[in-house]
């Protein structure tokens, strides 16, 4: 019940703020920086509505070489389009985003419980970009943790592992076509007959 009375007066206010920027002419907009309590406000109700048994998690997944590659895929395909290669928070979407994606590097990010940063990927963040990427299936959460372990390593990404990373990026048939039309070009025109 605290937690709902929480909630219903944390929307209040995020609700009166927004009809006070509407009503003060600045209009509505993605494009606009949150304010610094509008954002600490933010993050502590989200925090609080994390259950506790999941806020304390300890990940079940080693540290290993072959977890951190098998996240690192993970990432490509599925975050960095928001957060980035290094993540930074600097891509295509992720500055275009409100509140923007933030840069995972941070302490902001990573002062987080392992068990935060597995309930944001599996449960996403609403009212922002976030998506959950639960699938409920062991194999879908074991995913998530290794991602956490992945998220934990960014500060300390290598100039390899960044060009890894954008190998593993998704591409479009343009950009497909496009890398296929320079190999074509560099092997030389093919030889008739023989």
């Amino acid at each position: 019940m605290r937690r709902l009375v929480w909630f219903v007066l944390i929307v209040s206010a995020g609700l009166a703020l927004a009809a006070m920027i509407v009503v003060r002419g600045a209009g509505i907009s993605a494009r606009r920086d949150g304010w610094p309590m509008e954002e600490r406000v933010a993050t502590a109700a989200w925090r609080f509505l994390i259950p506790r048994e999941i806020r304390a998690a300890a990940n079940p997944v080693p540290n290993t070489a072959d977890v951190l590659q098998r996240a690192l895929a993970h990432w490509a395909d599925h975050c960095a389009i928001c957060h980035g290669v290094d993540g930074s928070g600097n891509s295509t979407i992720g500055p275009r985003t409100y509140p923007r994606a933030p840069d995972m590097r941070l302490p902001a990010t990573q002062d987080l419980t392992d068990g935060e940063l597995f309930y944001a990927i599996e449960q996403g963040i609403p009212w922002t970009a976030m998506p959950a990427w639960s699938t409920g299936t062991p194999d879908g959460e074991r995913d998530s943790w290794e991602l956490v372990r992945f998220i934990r390593h960014l500060p300390a990404l290598t100039p390899a592992e960044l060009t890894e990373i954008e190998k593993f990026l998704p591409r479009s048939p343009a950009e497909l076509k496009r890398d296929q039309e320079i190999d074509d070009f560099l092997r030389g025109p093919a030889k008739k007959g023989g």
